[in-house]
This record gives C-alpha cells, structure tokens and sequence, in this order.
C-alpha cells in the first residue's frame, strides 16, 4: 500500500497532504506534510458542525429552532438559495451544510454563532491550525488573502474524535456521524469504490485545493482517511487522484489485498 501511494504521489505535480489512521488501534500508516497550513475550502463545516451541536447542547436549546434566512444570506451553490427560503431550522441548516456544502445554509449558521465564538470553539477541541476568517462566497476577503485554513493533523484530529464520540452528548455525536454518512458528494474518496461502504466524510473543493477526508467502516477495521490537494491545476485531475489513493488503501485495510509495505 505505503510504496502504491508513494507511486502515486511521486506522479502528482501537485502537492498532497494526508493521513490514514487504523481507529481501532490508533495505528498511522501515512502521514504526509501533517502541520502544513492549507485552503480548508468547505472542510471548515465539519467543525461548526459540531461547534453549532455543542452550542445548542450547553445551552439547552433545540434543533428545531428556526432561524431567519434574508434574501441577502442567499449566496450561490445552495437549496437553500434555489427554494428561496426566509427561515428553517438549525437542523436542516446543519444537514444541507454538510450533504450538498450549502453555503447560504453555513453562513447563517455562522452569523448565528459568530466567528469570534466559532474559532474559540476549535481551539477549545485542540484544533491548533484551522480557523474560520471569512464567510462562504466571500471573494473579495479571499482576493485579499484571507481564507479559512486547516492542517492534516487538525482534520485527523477532529474526526478522530467524531469516531470516538467524545465531544457531544451521544445523540450529538450519533448525529454528526449520521450527517456526515448522508454526504451526496461522492467523487473522491467513493469514486473508485465499487462496494456499498459506509463513509462518514467532508469534501471541499476551490479552484486551486481538492479535499476529501472521513471515517470508512469496514467488517474489521474502521480507519480514517483524508486525502487534500494544493496547488490544483486541474480539479478532476486531483479528483481522480484522491479517487485512486482511496482505493488502494480500501483494498489493503478492508478487503485486504497484498502488504502494508
């Protein structure tokens, strides 16, 4: 597996970082470029994910709560934006953020925790390197230089934990795992797998970054893996990159063909 993926990378003219961790035993099999600080794209919803579930938690409050949408929340590459909706519920709003990326769905979640109390959030769960710095669709902070950042090791962390199931109460933590199984992007690390496997994951996509990380269960062994491409050139070429590391690390860890070396 290890000497396939250094084949691969060695291919690549872009830059990968990654990880593939056994959760059942805590055992890392590749890490690649673990602290180097990239574009997170959309991977920054899986932390206000659980940051919106924990502050609805320690403040007792529902997820039926219905917040206000105005039309000047609707921003492109959201249901949210296509059905013109004015309100839903903190529930819906975390789904569609995290199945489709909605980004009207993350902006509004974001207004409704704020930024400030968000990035305090993450730092409290120990995620050292990823912070939240501008809104979804906000070109002109990102022309300016300001996006919002993650690290190999920050995702490895945050889904370790998700795995784990020790950030929430348990119907929280069953939630998150339930949300991130619904996920209807499926052309990176599920492209080239051809069995009906369960993925808990989060994909995020710019012009220049393509990321794709998650939990995959199998029959034996759990394992974590998140594949991020920098320095894109072409997307469906990092794509079918993530799509081809996923697979020779499926066939190793699941189906088990052939030497970890």
């Amino acid at each position: 597996m290890k000497h396939m993926i250094r084949q691969l990378l060695q291919e690549t003219p872009y830059n990968v970082h990654m990880i593939v961790k056994d959760l059942r035993t805590d055992e890392t099999f590749i890490c690649e470029r673990p602290d180097a600080v990239f574009s997170s794209a959309s991977l920054i919803k899986v932390p206000i994910l659980l940051a919106v579930l924990h502050h609805v938690q320690s403040n007792q409050g529902s997820l039926h709560q219905v917040l206000t949408i105005t039309p000047e929340d609707w921003v492109d590459f959201s249901g949210i934006s296509e059905q013109q909706l004015v309100s839903t519920t903190i529930y819906e709003l975390l789904v569609w953020m995290i199945i489709t990326s909605d980004n009207t769905a993350t902006n509004v979640l974001i207004n409704y925790i704020g930024m400030d109390a968000l990035n305090r959030y993450f730092r409290e769960i120990g995620l050292t390197h990823t912070i939240l710095q501008r809104k979804m669709m906000d070109f002109e902070r990102l022309a300016n230089g300001v996006d919002n950042v993650t690290t190999t090791r920050d995702m490895a962390h945050i889904f370790t934990h998700i795995y784990r199931q020790d950030l929430l109460m348990p119907s929280f933590s069953a939630l998150a795992i339930d949300i991130l199984s619904r996920q209807r992007v499926h052309d990176l690390l599920r492209r080239y797998l051809v069995d009906d496997v369960r993925i808990a994951h989060k994909t995020g996509g710019l012009d220049a970054v393509d990321h794709d990380v998650g939990i995959v269960y199998g029959d034996s062994k759990d394992y974590l893996i998140g594949v991020f491409v920098t320095e894109v050139t072409n997307n469906q070429d990092a794509r079918q990159l993530i799509g081809r590391i996923s697979k020779v690390v499926y066939e190793y860890l699941v189906q088990q063909k052939g030497a970890l070396t």
